[in-house]
């Protein structure tokens, strides 16, 4: 599904992804665990399309060139990136964001969108099953917010828009045990044979209930290592300085 080699990106002259070489197939979790500066919101913001980089090797997802798709483009083939730190964004409902992000999809892809019906009755199941109160939706996009609520609607949105690919930026930072939980019941709620994750963190934690298929140690740009979830484990009983 999403295939990476070499990958070299540097910002204002400065390196931070030096070679990165990963390759993830359609059902299969990842993890990326590593220290600070080590290149993982780098990564991330890559795959999304944001622009600022000076870019060189091979991303290719599905066999497209993913490096000369727009973020529209990204987002029509399957792409989704729940960010760290979700945006405020003053007049724009919430309900109406999700219909028209999940239309926009849909009419890319040639599909039939849904009418306000269909997809209220979509929105209602989906935040039922995140145990997200309704009342919220009618809000203006992450406006006024808890931390744990703004996470929560970002899993929200993956689950109605149904991504080939889901990129996880430290999503779990900020978040008590109740909301992680339910952040993770919502990923695992979406796994399944056609859908892959991404999952960046510092912790351990979140993967106590999300468990990876492969967990990489990323530092100064690379991935220096690869195991199962007990390298996780190992992470967190040494510590970044000490592992490495």
């Amino acid at each position: 599904m999403l295939e990476i080699k070499n990958l070299k990106a540097s910002i204002e002259n400065k390196e931070i992804l030096k070679g990165l070489n990963l390759n993830i197939k359609a059902g299969e979790v990842h993890a990326i665990m590593g220290p600070n500066a080590s290149g993982k919101s780098t990564l991330s913001n890559i795959l999304s399309g944001k622009k600022g980089y000076e870019i060189s090797g091979e991303v290719r997802f599905e066999n497209n060139n993913l490096l000369k798709l727009g973020i529209e483009e990204r987002a029509h083939k399957g792409i989704f990136l729940a960010f760290q730190y979700p945006l405020e964004i003053p007049g724009v409902n919430t309900n109406n964001f999700l219909k028209t992000s999940l239309n926009a999809i849909k009419k890319a892809r040639g599909e039939k969108e849904l009418d306000a019906i269909e997809f209220l009755k979509l929105v209602k199941k989906k935040s039922s099953d995140l145990k997200i109160e309704e009342k919220i939706l009618n809000r203006h996009l992450n406006v006024g917010f808890s931390g744990g609520e703004k996470k929560k609607n970002e899993i929200l949105q993956m689950s109605i828009l149904n991504p080939k690919l889901s990129i996880l930026d430290e999503t779990d930072s900020g978040l008590d045990i109740d909301a992680l939980r339910i952040v993770s019941e919502g990923v695992n709620t979406l796994r399944g044979s056609k859908n892959s994750f991404l999952i960046i963190t510092h912790y351990q934690r979140l993967l106590n209930y999300i468990k990876p298929d492969y967990v990489h140690v990323l530092k100064n740009g690379k991935i220096i290592k690869t195991g199962n979830f007990e390298l996780a484990l190992e992470l967190e009983n040494k510590g970044y300085e000490n592992f490495l």
